[in-house]
């Protein structure tokens, strides 16, 4: 049985035929012309979906169900997008599926794409097997999302789950979302290229200058791979957003218990360095971890593949 899943990025529009083994068979990635009006971007996002089921040699009407995650607050009972700022200069309770559903042969789910990550990496992914997962996408926001039971943790009207806006600290550090204090506000990329640039500016003969100076920009990387060299200001940065993240996932842990926590988005691209850092802080920001002990955090083996696959299936979770 085939399924269609689309993942809406502020970039690209990423399309894929997935199968009944949770398998990719053909995808395709399409500009998502973040400047069109919300009728033309929805018409690209139908477009993306019937191309890639074309190009797969397959007529869009053999599949059993389309499933489209959105970068946003929706309601996935209703299809309604509550606000998606990164889409079409900011969707406002738009009638999303409504809209879409009119453009393809198939019926049609929706669901916010770190929902559809989450969904992804357990059915097929680092978490498969697993009842109970966290994971964290670390990007230029913190994006995230929960199973528990083996079920999709949505909320009420579907809008819950916004765990980069979980306050890390009462009025800390000022997030984009108009909140202060959030997870995001300190363990985003953006929040980590801050924390990167104070340190190089407090000191002058870090390498962190003469690698950013080589690369063209400081970026998520510029503090890690400092680290590793043995650089004192980048080994504090790192150490100090560690234990940032640490705290934020261990409030997580204590809340939701879960079997394994996943890491995703850029920064998990640091893999092990990053990870064993996150394992050996946790226990001491989790409730209870003498006793019960704490879940390993690992890190999202699906890449991209992680939202379509999920978005693929989301009538089932």
């Amino acid at each position: 049985m085939l399924r269609l899943g689309v993942d809406v990025g502020g970039t690209f529009i990423k399309a894929g035929v997935v199968d009944e083994n949770y398998t990719i068979l053909h995808k395709v990635s399409v500009p998502t012309e973040g400047d069109a009006g919300y009728e033309d971007l929805v018409r690209n996002i139908a477009r993306a979906g019937e191309l890639a089921a074309r190009e797969a040699g397959f007529d869009l009407k053999e599949f059993s169900s389309a499933g489209i995650g959105i970068p946003g607050l929706l309601n996935p009972k209703t299809g309604v997008v509550v606000l998606a700022p990164n889409l079409s200069g900011g969707w406002r309770d738009v009638p999303f599926r409504e809209t879409i559903q009119k453009l393809l042969p198939v019926p049609v789910y929706v669901g916010n794409d770190a929902n559809c990550a989450v969904v992804g990496e357990t059915l097929a992914g680092a978490a498969k097997g697993n009842e109970n997962v966290v994971m964290l996408t670390l990007g230029t926001g913190v994006g995230g999302g929960v199973i528990t039971d083996g079920k999709l943790f949505v909320g009420g009207r579907g809008l819950g789950a916004e765990l980069g806006h979980m306050v890390l600290q009462m009025e800390g550090a000022p997030c984009a979302c108009g909140l202060n204090g959030c997870l995001e506000a300190y363990c985003s990329v953006t929040a980590l290229v801050k924390q990167t640039r104070r340190a190089m500016e407090l000191d002058l003969r870090s390498a962190m200058h003469e690698y950013a100076k080589e690369a063209g920009l400081v970026d998520g990387r510029t503090a890690f791979e400092c680290s590793k060299r043995g650089d004192k200001a980048a080994m504090f940065v790192v150490e100090n957003y560690c234990r940032y993240l640490a705290n934020g996932i261990g409030s997580l842990v204590t809340t939701f218990r879960p079997d394994v926590v996943l890491i995703g988005g850029g920064l998990s691209n640091q893999r092990e360095y990053l990870m064993d850092k996150l394992n050996a802080l946790l226990p001491r920001y989790v409730f209870a971890a003498d006793v019960i002990g704490v879940p390993p955090i690992l890190r999202a083996t699906l890449g991209n593949d992680a939202g379509t696959i999920g978005a693929a299936y989301l009538d089932q979770v």
